[in-house]
């Protein structure tokens, strides 16, 4: 006997499929304009595929600049604020998840209203914090700022709440200690939860311009962001050199998100969830 076609679904899988090619489309765009050349893409050809293929984008990149340095450099920054970030938000989460002190309530809206702050009204007053502690053009001025992220606290309480408090009082009969609670009980639990903070608290540390323009100044401290910046001249835009730096940066995000898929989507799909 034969299935019969369930059209609203059938209509709802094109749907879905047609925006994700659309939305798809500039990215391909882009990978294919790194294998044109220079000339080939400023003639205005509306050819997406090339012509003719060639890497002199790619070997401008890593010739005329440090770009492996940003590389590394972005790699320690944004690895360095993603695990700071994870075990700060999963510390926080189960503080105002499972205790109760004075203040908790208030100080979880604070926590909240930080996420409300736009980056410009906090900015300067940032600059200045980090310049009198002697960090710029250092990349723990990238760091330190961002070793705590409001929406992972938020996230990673809302899982942490879920967790029954049965087992954690079992966890104490047997003797564990509060951290050993912490991370023999709790960290497992909400794992799909730090998986959906640890992709977004990196994209957003590897993608970050503004910030690391204001405080870098340095060739070689640098992140790839502003590489972008650096290989467009004052007159004339290397759209080929732009477009291989743009694929390369977009590389490691990829690598990152398809490594954490599954845990991200269960994240996403549990978030608030009892």
């Amino acid at each position: 006997m034969k299935k019969k076609l369930d059209l609203p679904y059938f209509f709802l899988f094109l749907f879905v499929f047609l925006g994700a090619a659309i939305m798809f489309i500039p990215f391909i765009w882009m990978v294919l304009s790194s294998f044109k050349g220079s000339d080939e893409i400023l003639s205005g050809a509306a050819n997406i595929f090339p012509k003719k293929i060639t890497f002199e984008g790619y070997k401008t990149v890593f010739q005329d600049a440090p770009f492996v340095q940003w590389l590394i450099n972005s790699l320690i920054s944004s690895t360095l604020i993603t695990l700071a970030t994870l075990f700060t938000s999963a510390m926080a989460g189960y503080i105002f998840g499972k205790f109760k002190f004075r203040g908790q309530k208030f100080s979880f809206v604070l926590i909240l209203a930080t996420m409300m702050v736009p980056f410009q009204v906090i900015m300067i007053p940032r600059y200045l914090i980090v310049s009198d502690l002697g960090l710029i053009n250092h990349l723990t001025a990238l760091i330190i700022p961002n070793l705590i992220s409001g929406f992972g606290i938020f996230l990673a309480k809302q899982f942490i709440e879920s967790i029954p408090n049965d087992l954690i009082e079992a966890a104490r009969i047997d003797g564990a200690g509060e951290f050993r609670t912490f991370w023999s009980l709790i960290l497992p639990q909400i794992r799909p939860a730090l998986s959906a903070v640890g992709i977004f608290t990196f994209m957003g540390a590897w993608n970050d311009y503004l910030w690391p323009l204001i405080v870098l100044n340095d060739l070689n401290k640098m992140t790839v962001p502003l590489a972008l910046v650096f290989f467009n001249g004052q007159h004339v835009v290397n759209y080929n050199v732009v477009m291989s730096a743009g694929v390369l940066i977009m590389i490691p995000v990829v690598i990152v998100f398809l490594l954490f898929q599954r845990q991200f989507i269960k994240g996403m799909t549990m978030t608030g969830m009892k």
